[in-house]
């Protein structure tokens, strides 16, 4: 099989389209910066780019290729939709792909661009078909009651170090990798190797975007990085060649035997298999949890109507979906000249798709700015993308917001954001890095435990 390590196209220095722009280039937001994203989202400047530039020319610097970025609701759609169009595995998902000699740590690259959500037809439907029995809603409801029992332990924590507390650290973090781990299969002796190589990955984004800062704080930063990379890829090998001989009924085991015309997976595409599910599942779902709190915080009319009908939360959910969009872009080069809003777009040029800009397209969703939960078409957000590229694990994703929401709001029905978090420098997806709540609400107390005697108990 093919790597895509092995063929995707480089940048190459482009400052400017091979076709006229049609609509002006606007000035005000770095998309492409990961810096620029530590406030949240641009909302001023993707209503802009909707009204004035919905398919814009945008050039990083003179070193890099410029982007097409596309911010209007159905133009994202008709891109998702035409995957032999708009390539994912030409270019990867991501903004920039750097030259081959720049790829460090040498497994880590290579393993972000061989897996399923890099791949085109029709090797993306061939596989996904193969792993699709850990997303069915059987399954799903099976693990759900797994996490149940998660939720609750995570939040007997909270309480215990409550009320003020950090929401990603206790809950969020810890509840989408315990998911993962379940699905996956993952040892509960290996769990923790798992949280700390997830741990120093993140922090390599950081890394990588301001060095200094982080070594400042961390000078052992990148000796450790490298070992704990090298240290996790070895694990993967030995997991995945046991459970070729020794099968569990566990999705690890379902992407060690994954057939592609008749012949196992390269190592490499069994690497960048379950980082993927890691990766992917632990950003969205984290985020999503954290950005929810926000919403209920922000929005207390919204939370007063879910509290007093918990038959809500399903649609609660999908509108935060639709207000965070945990994820922030995807990319697709475009594999021959074509046209998208009037706009000609040529031959390997990229673009990159904005789901939080399309997420508010007053044009789909009136009052976008608007956290409703009797919004009527709630459903219709592309939080999860669109077409054959449609997260597969957005059942598991709402399962566990679903879950977790409930019995959050079950057990701290006023719990609210200070107002304090951190945004990690991330243009990919909304990286909130912290998230300070109060369990019983602004400036709330722990309820008083009040004793009774036992000697009045006796005589009432």
């Amino acid at each position: 099989m093919q790597l895509v390590s092995d063929v995707i196209l480089e940048d190459q220095p482009q400052v400017a389209p091979h076709f006229e722009a049609r609509y002006p280039s606007l000035e005000g937001f770095a998309l492409w910066d990961p810096q620029a994203w530590t406030n949240g989202h641009p909302h001023d400047f993707f209503r802009r780019m909707r009204e004035e530039a919905p398919v814009m020319w945008q050039s990083a610097d003179p070193k890099r290729a410029g982007y097409w970025s596309v911010s209007r609701y159905d133009d994202i759609k008709a891109v998702e939709l035409a995957p032999e169009i708009y390539s994912s595995e030409r270019g990867s998902i991501n903004m920039f792909v750097m030259p081959r000699n720049e790829w460090k740590p040498k497994k880590l690259i290579p393993a972000a661009f061989n897996s399923i959500i890099n791949l085109d037809q029709p090797q993306h439907m061939q596989m996904r078909i193969q792993q699709k029995d850990y997303f069915i809603p059987r399954f799903v409801a099976e693990l759900g009651e797994r996490v149940d029992a998660k939720i609750d332990s995570l939040l007997d924590e909270m309480e215990r170090r409550g009320p003020v507390v950090d929401f990603v650290s206790l809950f969020s973090q810890e509840l989408p990798l315990f998911t993962l781990c379940e699905m996956l299969g993952i040892d509960e002796a290996d769990r923790p190797k798992i949280i700390r190589w997830m741990h120093y990955l993140e922090l390599a984004n950081q890394y990588f975007v301001n060095p200094w800062t982080l070594l400042s704080r961390r000078p052992w930063f990148p000796i450790k990085f490298y070992h704990y990379v090298n240290e996790m890829f070895a694990y993967g090998e030995r997991v995945m060649a046991d459970r070729r001989v020794n099968p569990r009924p566990d999705l690890m085991t379902a992407i060690a035997n994954t057939r592609m015309a008749g012949k196992p997976l390269p190592q490499e595409y069994l690497d960048g298999s379950w980082l993927l599910i890691i990766f992917a599942g632990n950003d969205t779902s984290r985020n999503s949890l954290s950005g929810t709190i926000r919403l209920l915080t922000e929005f207390p009319d919204q939370r007063a109507r879910v509290l007093a009908d918990r038959s809500l939360i399903p649609a609660m959910t999908n509108e935060a979906l639709r207000m965070i969009s945990p994820v922030q872009h995807m990319r697709r080069t475009a594999m021959e000249d074509t046209e998208l809003s009037g706009q000609r777009i040529a031959r390997d040029e990229k673009v990159v798709l904005w789901y939080p800009a399309a997420n508010r397209d007053p044009d789909v969703f009136a009052d976008p700015d608007r956290f409703d939960v009797s919004r009527e078409n709630v459903d219709k957000h592309i939080a999860f993308g669109h077409g054959p590229h449609k997260c597969l694990g957005n059942r598991i994703a709402q399962m566990q917001l679903q879950r977790a929401l409930t019995k959050i709001l079950e057990r701290f029905p006023n719990i609210a954001w200070t107002g304090k978090q951190t945004i990690s420098p991330n243009t990919l997806v909304h990286a909130i890095s912290s998230l300070e709540v109060n369990l019983y609400g602004p400036n709330g107390q722990r309820p008083t435990q009040v004793a009774v005697s036992r000697h009045l108990g006796a005589k009432a």
